[in-house]
């Protein structure tokens, strides 16, 4: 497949780009500056874009069989990841283009079947996280209600840690996953491998899902 990857220099994204240029797919990757190019891999096709301009990411997106919105914005900018993904969507409404987003666990059901999400549930996220959280969670809200695009959102677990690559994974729906010593974690290697698993063999299209170990 030709994927391109939004957000493709960071702690995910690098990785996703790692995974897929393994399976032999062909990669274009999309940073914020220009200096973040001599850092990619130099068998991907490398881009500088704005994101928010819907119309750079139409012209971008031309040709390819998927996108991957892989974007974070920096510490005290969370707010901006809705924007960041209208405008993807958007674009991929305007391409016919079918789009997986890596988002966040914020609206994930505690196992607890308490009702709470990872976001309400009391003080089970740091305040640190709180703000990436909320973000995530008005990006999933904006992708559940989105009804002109073939998408998918990916919740990760709690630990989302760089790590190993070992090919395994639990997939889950809408609640968080834990181990049977309640952990709930994976390697950013493992969890970019279920999302190249997903491009590649669709099984949760316009619908969240999750993985963990």
């Amino acid at each position: 497949m030709k994927i391109i990857i939004l957000g493709a220099r960071g702690d995910v994204g690098s990785r996703v780009v790692a995974e897929a240029r393994s399976r032999g797919h062909e990669v274009t990757a999309v940073v914020r500056k220009e200096a973040q190019i001599k850092t990619l891999p130099p068998s991907v096709i490398a881009c500088v874009a704005d994101v928010l301009n819907t119309d750079e990411v139409v012209e971008l997106i031309a040709g390819h069989d998927l996108a991957i919105s892989a974007i974070r914005p920096p510490v005290g900018q969370e707010d901006t990841l809705v924007s960041l993904t209208r405008s993807m969507l958007d674009a991929a409404a305007r391409s016919h283009l079918r789009v997986l987003v890596v988002g966040g666990a914020a609206s994930l059901k505690m196992p607890d079947k308490s009702g709470a999400t990872v976001l309400t549930a009391p003080g089970f996220l740091p305040e640190t996280v709180v703000p990436i959280a909320r973000a995530c969670q008005a990006q999933y809200e904006l992708c559940a209600a989105e009804t002109r695009v073939d998408w998918s959102y990916l919740c990760p677990p709690v630990m989302l840690i760089p790590g190993e690559r070992t090919g395994r994974y639990r997939l889950g729906s809408d609640v968080l996953l834990v181990d049977p010593n309640g952990d709930s974690g994976i390697s950013m290697e493992d969890f970019a491998v279920a999302l190249i698993d997903e491009a590649e063999k669709p099984q949760h299209e316009m619908a969240r899902f999750t993985v963990a170990y």
